[in-house]
């Protein structure tokens, strides 16, 4: 399928050939869809909408709701104000939600529709009921990625409705990155082992990994509430999970309201697992449970026992910036060699500097690239190949081009169940991601095996 995929690498500045990301609004509708009772919108064309909705659809296997502006020829030329406004009044009359969450569009930025002028203009003719909310970010698809579009909406969260009040609360603030509803539901069970008072804001458990019940609901039970994201301004300090997609609403929220935050990476793996957990230890004092030592002791378990079959294998890791960091760190405590490590968001020299951070006393000579493509690594590959691929499900064509085995990780994966159902982050998250590479590896070496080495017990 990519026979023609050759082996000398150009330089390119402006083609992009398979990318390893996807445009913004997707990632702010995913952020959205973390508010209780919130209807995403999307202010531009129908198709435009149609594509974020179906993405997220097929990543998650649920409807994901979202209405659009719905623009024609003439919005595209005179501005889409009177479609917004409109979108706006059938909304609130037809679908009733609590929050409208707009999010931009190419075209609509192309234009350069003026979004809180418009929701001004809502509000002042009555279109917006009375205790309803509406909240904007932009996002260009042309700039940036998804994980771009998560954070500004998530920053718009902060900047429409954190508020600082003369109540202090002893609580704190959780932004949990660009994951998977399970995630973000095994962050908060960590959080309520250590008894700590929290808001996590976005939350899309029960919201896009809803169990089956029958009856359809449009607005589930899940997602931060906006009581609870006003209180955030009260809040002790706030913990951002990610560099890349959680540190500008921090930093917000911070210059908003005055509350402090802790930047971390995503808790994945053993060594960022810990320092997640000694992070809330210092802010509220809370003691580990037993349960959850015990949770870190199988982790670690896992990871000496079974070291003969991770020590030394070369891969490479592919996907969005944070999820790509934490990785390659966890990659490097199973004795593992990233050889390759990129991500298709531009996140610039903070992401190289600190891949490589990581890996200079294991793999100095790594190859260690932002905002580049699979058409780059596959080539990369070509010349050396990999044990192993560690990615979302569009290097499974270099995967088969190659014979490479693939671990599906990160998003979009379309092809396979279980991604928003599993967590890989904390110690529990890290036992489930490592027994996928392991059994990966070890189904591989029973292939591969001759008839003499081809045992029941590994």
């Amino acid at each position: 399928m990519l026979d023609a995929t050759p082996k000398e690498i150009f330089e390119r500045e402006a083609l992009r050939i398979n990318p390893a990301k996807t445009c913004q609004p997707i990632g702010a509708m995913y952020a959205a869809l973390g508010i209780h009772n919130c209807l995403p919108h999307s202010h531009g064309s129908q198709g435009c909408c149609s594509f974020h909705r179906s993405h997220l659809t097929r990543h998650y296997r649920e409807p994901i709701i979202a209405s659009t502006s719905s623009f024609t020829e003439g919005a595209a030329v005179f501005g889409g104000g009177t479609n917004i406004v409109q979108s706006l009044q059938t909304i609130f009359t037809t679908y009733d939600p609590d929050i409208v969450a707009i999010s931009t569009t190419c075209l609509s930025e192309t234009i350069g529709d003026d979004i809180p002028t418009y929701i001004s203009q809502a509000y002042e003719e009555g279109v917006v009921p009375e205790g309803k909310l509406v909240i904007h970010c932009n996002t260009p698809s042309y700039v940036g990625s998804h994980i771009t579009g998560w954070s500004n909406m998530t920053t718009g969260m902060v900047k429409y409705l954190s508020t600082k009040t003369e109540n202090s609360l002893q609580q704190i603030n959780v932004i949990p990155g660009y994951v998977e509803p399970s995630d973000t539901r095994q962050v908060k069970q960590l959080l309520k082992q250590m008894g700590v008072n929290f808001v996590v804001f976005p939350d899309t458990s029960d919201v896009v990994d809803t169990p089956q019940t029958g009856r359809y609901q449009m607005y589930p039970k899940g997602g931060t509430t906006i009581e609870q994201l006003r209180s955030t301004g009260d809040s002790q300090a706030t913990i951002a999970l990610g560099t890349f997609a959680s540190e500008q609403a921090a930093i917000a929220l911070q210059d908003k309201c005055g509350v402090p935050y802790r930047l971390l990476e995503l808790p994945i793996g053993l060594a960022a697992s810990d320092r997640f957990v000694q992070t809330i230890i210092e802010l509220t004092g809370a003691t580990p449970p037993a349960e959850l030592e015990d949770e870190r002791g199988r982790l670690v378990d896992i990871m000496t026992d079974m070291l003969q079959y991770t020590y030394r294998k070369r891969v490479a890791v592919y996907g969005d910036p944070d999820q790509v960091v934490a990785l390659t760190e966890f990659l490097v405590s199973c004795g593992m060699h990233p050889v390759y490590v990129i991500t298709g968001s531009p996140a610039g020299k903070r992401f190289e500097e600190r891949v490589k951070e990581i890996l200079k006393d294991t793999v100095p000579n790594a190859v260690v690239k932002a905002d580049t493509d699979l058409f780059y690594l596959h080539q990369l590959i070509k010349n050396e190949p990999v044990d192993l691929l560690i990615g979302n499900e569009y290097g499974k064509y270099i995967a088969r081009a190659e014979d490479i085995p693939i671990v599906r990780f990160g998003f979009p994966i379309l092809d396979r169940i279980g991604h928003s159902y599993f967590p890989t982050v904390g110690y529990q998250g890290g036992i489930y991601l490592l027994c996928n590479i392991l059994n990966t590896i070890l189904e591989r070496l029973d292939r591969d095996s001759a008839d003499e080495t081809f045992e029941l017990v590994r």
